[in-house]
């Protein structure tokens, strides 16, 4: 068994409730979605686990690493490869007249462009290619901050930060107060893009304190504009707030984990993580449940951390990033193939159902094999190349010298 298989089952188990939720108009009809989603929304529910996931997850990338370069190197070969894959697929639909681009994007699309080159069109205001690419903003605000607190030495202090975030929450925030005008969209997204160019830049030429003082900042955005129009998915900058705290939730947990952070300390900032989760958003429903049930799932996936976890689980855990991009764009296309699904006859719905998991869960696997996989290796070759160029050139006397001494030592031994 794998040291971290459970996280894998855990990432498996997310990204398959996505694609069931999103699935469910179609098989079991809008009206009894809507009956569930009154009680839970397990939309909601699989995306805070994948954010807690991912809290615990990148401060351990970061330590491996060791080094900003290698993180982020490793990060956008990670990330980027995948996604540009599900714009080329959308785009390519789009062109055979089988898909829409959303109206935001049609609207403005030069803040739309520039913000799907840094991932963060949620927070620009302009609705993703795909609409699941509102995570990815908050995914990548997430590692600017980690990785700049990194930089600076500050990243054990997790729990400091997801207090800090967590109890910001409860003020009133701006929402809109950076990207309120289409000129002022135009200008939010192209001085992110900037920002994000310049600490890429920084970290490459080693200097990892300024990156990451910018990469902090960015925490100013969600805070100041976390919903600057109705194309945003998350609904205020309170909410945006609290997705980057339970990240840092689970940062925390891995802190603990590790002995790096003190139970007292962990415990309090978890609770009031969770408490502000609830209780900063309680004119919005379901948010009890949606908290208690990714605590729960989380804590006994944790206790089991340890045994086997289902091959299924960790199998779909692997495939999970490409699954979670694509399966949106081929659900577009199914009321094409089964119109109104949803009121068809069960067997029918049931089967069409089935018949979509084969066909996401098949795009996904391939996707991982012949984009994500290659994707990653060619990081490791990029960072390699990188390594190779810094490393300094060895002084040919002091490499003669050595080498009289390699010999001379080899010939006493022989001796």
């Amino acid at each position: 068994m794998k040291r971290l298989d459970w996280l894998d089952a855990l990432r498996g188990l997310a990204a398959l409730t996505v694609v069931l939720f999103h699935l469910s108009p179609q098989v079991i009809g809008n009206e009894a979605h809507l009956a569930v989603m009154r009680h839970i929304d397990l939309g909601k529910t699989a995306v805070l686990l994948f954010f807690l996931v991912s809290g615990y997850v990148i401060p351990m990338s970061l330590e491996r690493h060791g080094d900003l370069r290698r993180f982020w190197v490793g990060r956008l070969f990670r990330v980027y490869p995948a996604y540009l894959v599900t714009i080329a697929l959308f785009a390519l639909l789009a062109a055979a007249g089988l898909l829409h681009w959303p109206a935001s994007l049609r609207a403005e699309t030069g803040a739309g462009l520039l913000a799907h080159v840094t991932m963060m069109p949620d927070l620009v205001g302009v609705r993703g290619v795909v609409r699941v690419f509102w995570t990815l903003t908050y995914e990548m605000v997430f590692y600017l901050v980690a990785a700049g607190l990194f930089a600076w030495r500050w990243h054990r202090h997790s729990a400091w930060f997801a207090v800090a975030l967590a109890l910001t929450a409860w003020l009133s925030l701006p929402d809109a107060l950076l990207g309120n005008t289409p000129g002022g969209r135009r200008v939010l997204a192209a001085v992110l893009a900037l920002g994000m160019l310049l600490i890429l830049t920084l970290v490459l030429l080693g200097r990892d304190k300024p990156a990451g003082a910018l990469g902090i900042g960015f925490v100013l955005v969600p805070a100041l504009n976390g919903h600057p129009t109705a194309a945003g998915t998350v609904k205020s900058s309170s909410q945006a707030l609290l997705l980057l705290a339970v990240m840092f939730a689970g940062t925390v947990i891995y802190r603990w984990q590790h002995g790096q952070s003190g139970r007292v300390a962990s415990l309090t900032a978890l609770t009031v993580v969770a408490v502000s989760l609830v209780g900063a958003q309680w004119t919005q429903r379901n948010w009890l449940a949606n908290t208690c049930a990714v605590a729960t799932i989380f804590l006994i996936a944790y206790v089991l951390r340890h045994r086997p976890m289902p091959r299924a689980l960790t199998g779909l855990g692997r495939i999970s990033y490409s699954l979670y991009l694509l399966h949106v764009v081929v659900l577009f296309l199914l009321p094409r193939i089964i119109p109104d699904g949803g009121t068809r006859p069960a067997p029918i719905a049931l089967l069409t159902g089935l018949a979509y998991l084969i066909a996401v869960l098949g795009l996904a696997a391939l996707t991982y094999r012949i984009v994500e996989q290659p994707g990653q290796e060619l990081g490791r070759r990029l960072m390699h190349k990188i390594d190779t160029y810094r490393a300094p050139r060895p002084n040919p006397a002091t490499q003669r010298a050595a080498t009289r001494t390699r010999r001379d030592e080899n010939t006493r031994e022989s001796v």
